[in-house]
C-alpha cells in the first residue's frame, strides 16, 4: 500500500507520500517495509512512486540517467522519463516472472512534477505516469491541478478549490501534511515517515 498527494499551484508544485510497501515472498507470505516514495530528480523536478517497492530503485535509476544527462527542467525529463521507467518496469517484470506468477501488487504508479522555464505563462507541470497490462507497459497523462494514489476525492476536491482561489503554497502545504496525518492515523495500511517537498521557480526543497 502507498499513499500519494500532488498538487499544483500558482507558486509550484506540492508533493507527500507515506513509506509503507508491502510483497510477497518466496514462500507466499505477505511482507511489509518501508521504501521512500520521494525522490529528487533535478534541482527543478521531482517524482513519486507508488505500488510495488521495485519502482523506489526505478526512481534512483531515472535520477542517475537524469543526471547523466545533463537534465533539469520537468518537461525535458519527462520525455525522457517515460520511455526510461518503461524499459525499467519491463526488466523488473521478467525478473519477477522467473520466481512467481505476476498479480497487481506487482504494478507501479508515477508522479512526475515540477518546473520549466520555457513556459512563463504554465512554469508547472505534473505528470502521472502507469503500468498496463499491455505493451507499452507504461502510459501517462499531465495533470491538471492535484492527483492522489489511492484517489482521495474530498482531498482533491479540496485543493482544486484552494488553488482556482489564488492560495498561497503555504496553504496548499498545509492541506496536503493534514490529510497525509490524518489518513495516517485511520489507515493501518499507510504509515509514516511521511515525506514532503515543494518545487517553485526557486527550485525543490524537502520539509
Amino acid at each position: 500500500m502507498s499513499q500519494l498527494i500532488a498538487c499544483k499551484a500558482r507558486e509550484g508544485v506540492v508533493f507527500g507520500a507515506d513509506a509503507k510497501a508491502v510483497d510477497v515472498d518466496a514462500n507466499g507470505n505477505l511482507i511489509e517495509f518501508r521504501v521512500d516514495r520521494l525522490h529528487q530528480l533535478s534541482d527543478y523536478a521531482g517524482i513519486l512512486n507508488g505500488g510495488a517497492a521495485a519502482g523506489e530503485s526505478m526512481c534512483h535509476a531515472l535520477k542517475r540517467f537524469v543526471g547523466d544527462e545533463n537534465l533539469t527542467y520537468v518537461d525535458d525529463i519527462y520525455n525522457a522519463a517515460l520511455p526510461f521507467l518503461a524499459t525499467e518496469y519491463e526488466r523488473f517484470m521478467r525478473k519477477k516472472c522467473e520466481i512467481q506468477p505476476i498479480d497487481p501488487i506487482h504494478q507501479v504508479t508515477f508522479i512526475l512534477g515540477g518546473y520549466t522555464r520555457y513556459d512563463p505563462v504554465h512554469p508547472f507541470r505534473m505528470y502521472l505516469l502507469w503500468t498496463k497490462r499491455k505493451l507499452p507497459l507504461l502510459d501517462s497523462d499531465e495533470i491538471g491541478i492535484c492527483f492522489s494514489v489511492p484517489r482521495v476525492i474530498k482531498l482533491e476536491h479540496s485543493l482544486h478549490q484552494s488553488v482556482n482561489q489564488n492560495a498561497e503554497l503555504d496553504r496548499v502545504i498545509t492541506i496536503v501534511r493534514h490529510e497525509m496525518e490524518r489518513l495516517a492515523e485511520l489507515d493501518e495500511e499507510i504509515s509514516g515517515p511521511l515525506s514532503y517537498a515543494f518545487i517553485t521557480q526557486d527550485g525543490f526543497k524537502r520539509l
